[in-house]
């Protein structure tokens, strides 16, 4: 079996996310507590008992997301089960700040604070209601992009994410996203769902926030990788450092290429794909993408334990055979 450990971005946050792992792996807890720490402020206290609204503001919801997905890496290595265990890391989105950091390039408190700045400078970017996001069912990619070119109409509409072979969201002006939905619809896309994040993310809109965070990323110290990182923007595995921090430069205002790079990794032989935090989105993607890939999603001590008991019964099987 050849695992790949993927991590959640946006979209993927709900009130409580966490809170069991915290309860069951003082490691998990000990995450919640470093991010709270590196903020100056309880997070934890918004992520478990907070206001869904005040949680899915960008700036919150990033380190949110990201204190989630550590929190399950934590618990898996608490039961044995490390990182580099895997072939290969990636991450949605802000989900590569998750995978860097579990691959050991970022610390959780750098990480943390990357987060906060990146969610900040993007919220900043756009005035809250005048950007949004929706995703496009039934349509793939390229048939997204004419329909995001058709929609601009002078404003900014872009195929954002590349998500699986049904999926992919624009974003850009909220007048110019919701042209694009109703062009979508009428050119046969199955569906179209307006997505709950507070900004217009991975389009030209942008601009401002990436700047931010080359300055933000500049000052950051960064250990080696364990693990490659299959990167957003390039859909390829990259380990330098140097070149990783250019490339989250870019994937603020790029497209997030999630089906090639799930492509990718199959072709490199991947057989099973873990998604550690909230939610199960990633999973279901990468089951659109190739059903032969298998799937299991890592965010309640039960996860946890079910998927170390796996890889136990995998390597004992192999060591007969």
């Amino acid at each position: 079996m050849k695992l790949a450990f993927v991590f959640p971005g946006q979209g993927s946050q709900f009130v409580g996310m966490g809170k069991a792992l915290a309860d069951a792996y003082p490691a998990a807890r000990a995450v919640f507590d470093e991010v709270d720490e590196a903020l100056g402020e309880k997070l934890s206290s918004l992520i478990w008992e907070g206001d869904p609204d005040t949680l899915t503001l960008t700036e919150n919801a990033q380190p949110a997301l990201f204190a989630t997905s550590m929190a399950a890496v934590r618990a898996l290595e608490s039961e044995g089960v490390p990182v580099g265990r895997a072939s290969y890391v990636a991450g949605h989105s802000l989900g590569e700040y998750s995978a860097l950091t579990a691959a050991g390039m970022f610390s959780v408190a750098d990480a943390a604070r990357l987060l906060r700045i990146r969610g900040a400078a993007m919220q900043s970017a756009v005035p809250v209601g005048e950007g949004a996001m929706a995703a496009i069912l039934g349509m793939g990619f390229e048939a997204v992009e004419e329909v995001a070119r058709e929609a601009a109409q002078g404003q900014v509409c872009a195929a954002a994410n590349d998500n699986d072979p049904s999926q992919v969201v624009v974003s850009g002006h909220r007048d110019a996203v919701e042209r694009a939905g109703e062009i979508a619809k009428g050119k046969g896309a199955k569906r179209v769902v307006m997505l709950p994040v507070s900004a217009p993310f991975h389009c030209d809109l942008m601009e401002p926030a990436a700047r931010t965070m080359a300055e933000a990323l500049s000052t950051v110290e960064h250990g080696a990788l364990q693990v490659p990182l299959v990167a957003n923007v390039e859909a390829r595995p990259v380990t330098d450092p140097a070149t990783i921090c250019s490339l989250l430069v870019d994937q603020v205002t790029g497209n997030v290429r999630w089906r090639e790079s799930v492509e990718y990794m199959v072709g490199d032989g991947v057989t099973e794909v873990w998604e550690l935090g909230a939610g199960k989105a990633l999973c279901g993607m990468a089951r659109r993408i190739d059903r032969s890939l298998a799937t299991r999603a890592i965010g309640a001590p039960e996860d946890v334990i079910k998927a170390a008991e796996a890889l136990a019964e995998t390597r004992a099987a192999a060591a007969v055979s």
